[in-house]
């Protein structure tokens, strides 16, 4: 039988945009805390989301309302995604300055921060911002985390699953390291039923590089489009909260603290109720890991006014 969600369990949504809402929808239809708070500068729009919310509460166990800055820093789940909107053609490197303003407004206002909170941030770029929050929130690095490569692995796995007809969950590979033009697909160790990727015929024939790619650049398609993108971050943002209230310790690719490249890198990690328990860094070959590295080292750049 399913483990129930904390009774009592609160989360807060920092920002009632197309993002926002999304999240919240995706948290209410899968009931995955007692209660959601919905804060936002724009209250007028701020109040028409949560009105329209409770709407679809019927169908859900958990309690939809308003909730100010200071309520909201009481949450157990902390979700922020108020930032400025990444625009066509801009790089999520470009959005740091911005974002960065945004996020010491809304750290803020929260303050006091609940102790045994955990800090979700969707924001881009998202691992800047997490190291960021990580030094502004004035919580234990393992309780901030960032949604970091979760989606890009999830549209890796689902690339995969069209090319060799098997379930995107029996798909066992990460985009690791930065969410966006910098992602290291890491082919090498991943595995499909305990085989090899790279021993499938289908995959050697593959222009690699291609695919990682069409990967990479999905979000500006979906951005091209329709200005933003929110249904999958929803969905992946739902699925880390079940995590961290059920106490899952499921094995997923987040933005945290690295100790190894000594930056904010997203790889995948066992995350629980207490936040970040352990990082797991898959196998990696030199390409692989030089990328990383690289990455590592643009991180660590954009942190450096926030490193220890």
């Amino acid at each position: 039988m399913s483990a129930a969600k904390r009774e009592g369990s609160q989360m807060a949504i920092i920002g009632a945009g197309s993002v926002g809402s999304s999240i919240a929808f995706a948290c209410l239809m899968r009931s995955v805390v007692s209660e959601l708070l919905i804060n936002d500068f724009n209250t007028k729009v701020c109040e028409g989301q949560v009105l329209d919310l409770q709407d679809a509460a019927f169908v859900s166990s958990t309690k939809v309302r308003v909730g100010t800055p200071k309520e909201c820093g009481q949450a157990d789940i902390i979700v922020i995604t108020a930032g400025a909107r990444q625009k066509p053609g801009e790089s999520r490197d470009e959005l740091v300055q911005r974002n960065e303003d945004i996020l010491r407004s809304v750290l803020d206002g929260l303050q006091p921060i609940k102790k045994t909170a955990i800090l979700m941030l969707v924001a881009n770029p998202v691992n800047v911002l997490t190291c960021m929050a990580q030094k502004l929130s004035g919580l234990p690095p393992h309780q901030v985390i960032g949604t970091g490569t979760y989606l890009d692995s999830v549209r890796f796995r689902v690339a995969v699953k069209d090319c060799l007809k098997v379930s995107e969950t029996s798909v066992h590979a990460y985009i690791v390291g930065d969410h966006g033009d910098k992602q290291v697909a890491v082919w090498s160790s991943a595995s499909i039923g305990g085989k090899p990727m790279l021993a499938f015929e289908e995959i050697k024939k593959m222009d690699r590089a291609a695919m990682s790619e069409k990967v990479a650049r999905k979000a500006y398609s979906i951005i091209d489009l329709k200005g933003a993108t929110s249904f999958g971050i929803a969905a992946v943002v739902s699925e880390v909260a079940l995590c961290i209230t059920l106490n899952k310790l499921s094995v997923v690719p987040l933005s945290t603290y690295c100790d190894k490249f000594d930056a904010c890198l997203s790889f995948p990690v066992s995350v629980g109720t207490n936040g970040v328990e352990r990082i797991v860094y898959p196998e990696m070959d030199e390409h692989e890991l030089a990328m990383v590295e690289e990455s590592a080292v643009a991180t660590r750049h954009a942190c450096r006014n926030y490193r220890k």
